[in-house]
């Protein structure tokens, strides 16, 4: 086989970085970690923090404002973001299937969006809310970190398309399509019921309507014929803002098997890594699985409720005798090879699911303080400053640019 000149310079200088890498101390492939983190705007696709903040009670009033800032709940805050290099964590504006029956979806979706505004607008020296990746550099270089906002259900859309040019304008740039349940846009993973085998007729009015818009597609939580419908309908390079492979979790329908990820580069899209251990590790996850069923049973055996003292005395105690299983940075770092080996460089991102996923945050990425521990992995694996800048944002900025160049084309659609 003949080598061009050019493709061997490229293999000698990876081939040159790789043996540079190999050759430096631990400390040294740490510290640059850290510098980098710091260096590169880091943007991760999925933060649940609005809907943790709804479920403890906030409230717009001042004297709770300085939640977000420094707190020891939850896995954010402006203290650890800023220690691990966090510039840009995208607040899931969560909506639980619930709603979709109950009714109420858009009035959440309004809730916890003046949430992240008040935020932003109370703490001016901390944060604010960004509509665009411009927005996002600019307030990097202001020192603070940048709210985007995504969607997560695509039910506060209800039966009316008009209704997302409002979203955007109210900051929202990204819809994950449907959650744990099918609903009026598309057939969710975990869902059987397989309402519409994909999308709805009205799905594809909806799609349309959100790249007229500028607010990305998101494919996380979507049924498996959703999400080839989706790709064959777009114009535009769409995201799985908190994904991870199947391969590693086999028969896990919500993580993405080697020939989605294969679709996704053909796309154009990105898909963001999620960090719980769940969507890292089956195994895990199976070991995990059996010890809730065997706790369930100690619970009923005993005639106790979870949320009782007796019950939570029981609880504890079985939890010291079998504790949780977590996986590990390493994993995730695993994850993000196996989309590069497929996809290429170009198609993988972070979507940590922070403050979503519990206690199952793997070993080296409990909480945003820690993605210098995921840059140091991927140092260590012969990634290059390029490759993991293109990780950190660039891959993600470039379909999120992309999907706003597209909507240009339509302003009357932002009305």
């Amino acid at each position: 086989m003949r080598i061009r000149p050019f493709s061997f310079i490229c293999i000698l200088l990876h081939v040159t970085y790789l043996s540079v890498w190999s050759q430096s101390s631990p400390e040294a492939i740490k510290n640059k970690a850290s510098t980098l983190a710091q260096k590169f705007i880091i943007v991760d696709g999925h933060v649940d923090l609005p809907y943790r903040l709804k479920v403890h009670n906030f409230r717009l009033e001042k004297e709770y404002i300085g939640i977000p800032v420094q707190t020891d709940q939850g896995d954010f805050d402006f203290v650890r973001a800023r220690k691990g290099g966090l510039d840009a964590p995208f607040m899931s504006i969560y909506i639980p299937a619930s709603y979709q029956q109950s009714g109420g979806a858009r009035e959440l979706a309004d809730s916890l969006i003046r949430m992240v505004k008040f935020i932003a607008e109370e703490q001016k020296q901390y944060f604010e809310v960004a509509y665009t990746p411009q927005d996002v550099i600019r307030i990097k270089n202001s020192g603070r970190i940048a709210l985007p906002m995504g969607m997560e259900n695509g039910a506060p859309v209800e039966d009316d398309p008009d209704l997302i040019p409002y979203f955007r304008r109210q900051g929202i740039s990204y819809i994950t399509l449907t959650h744990s349940k099918d609903n009026k846009i598309c057939d969710s993973s975990y869902d059987t019921t397989r309402t519409w085998n994909g999308l709805s007729p009205y799905g594809y009015q909806v799609i349309e309507s959100m790249q007229r818009a500028g607010i990305m597609i998101d494919i996380s939580h979507v049924s498996d014929s959703t999400f080839y419908q989706v790709l064959r309908s777009v114009h535009v390079p769409v995201i799985a803002s908190h994904s991870s492979c199947r391969k590693f979790t086999p028969g896990f329908e919500r993580n993405m098997d080697d020939d989605m990820i294969l679709a996704m580069k053909g796309n154009g899209g990105v898909i963001m890594v999620n960090f719980g251990s769940d969507f890292l590790d089956g195994n895990v996850s199976r070991i995990n699985r059996e010890k809730r069923r065997q706790l369930n049973h100690l619970l009923d055996s005993l005639g106790l409720n979870a949320d009782s003292e007796a019950g939570k005395t029981v609880i504890e105690k079985f939890r010291q005798d079998n504790p949780v299983l977590f996986s590990d940075v390493a994993m995730v770092a695993d994850h993000i090879e196996h989309i590069v080996r497929i996809a290429g460089i170009d198609h993988v991102g972070l979507g940590s699911d922070y403050d979503g996923v519990g206690d199952s945050l793997p070993t080296g990425l409990k909480d945003v303080s820690d993605y210098p521990n995921l840059l140091e992995e991927l140092l260590k694996r012969g990634y290059t400053e390029e490759d993991l800048e293109k990780i950190c944002s660039g891959n993600i900025f470039r379909v999120w640019n992309q999907v706003l160049d597209y909507s240009s084309k339509y302003p009357s659609s932002k009305r």
